[in-house]
């Protein structure tokens, strides 16, 4: 097996197996208590509407967009973690076709995998803190596989040009 096979494979194995480690831990021990606190939140901010407590109301409406900004960002980053490893495992079992040389074959799977981790880990940055970096973070990321994914079809595209050649 080739290293860009291998690091393709394993890394979207252990990506999966912490993206399911992240959605198991958030499921038993912080999402009920995360739905809990969201639906207290809009049952106040609906009670202080009726009381005409606007001020009160505002406030709940707030606590609520926080605490449900948090919760997207803890599923998102599981849905992420797991979906780009299932992309790098089939990407894995087909990197053989890619017309390119096995050195950018190598950089390319490197690339695919840093991006992979990288990603869902700025997104679940993003729940502890709101600044400018894990957002910064997040766009240079998905950038990175936006740009390696070209990079991969344009290889698979190559080789289909030429189907007798696997490198360049």
């Amino acid at each position: 097996m080739t290293l860009a096979r291998r690091v393709l494979i394993l890394g979207g194995i252990a990506l999966a197996i912490i993206g399911m480690c992240h959605g198991t831990w958030y499921a038993v021990f912080a999402e009920h208590q995360a739905v809990d606190h969201m639906g207290g939140s809009l049952v106040s901010a609906f009670t202080q509407a009726a009381n005409r407590s606007s001020e009160q109301a505002q406030t709940a409406l707030a606590d609520y967009r926080q605490l449900k900004y948090v919760h997207d960002r803890q599923v998102d980053a599981h849905g992420h973690w797991i979906g780009l490893a299932m992309l790098l495992i089939v990407l894995g079992i087909v990197f053989d076709r890619v017309g390119l040389a096995e050195k950018w074959k190598s950089l390319l799977a490197i690339g695919l995998l840093t991006g992979a981790v990288t990603f869902p880990l700025s997104v679940f940055l993003q729940t502890l803190s709101h600044g400018s970096l894990p957002r910064a973070l997040s766009i240079a990321s998905s950038a990175l596989m936006i740009g390696t994914l070209a990079i991969a079809a344009f290889g698979f595209a190559s080789n289909r040009s030429n189907p007798s050649r696997l490198d360049m």
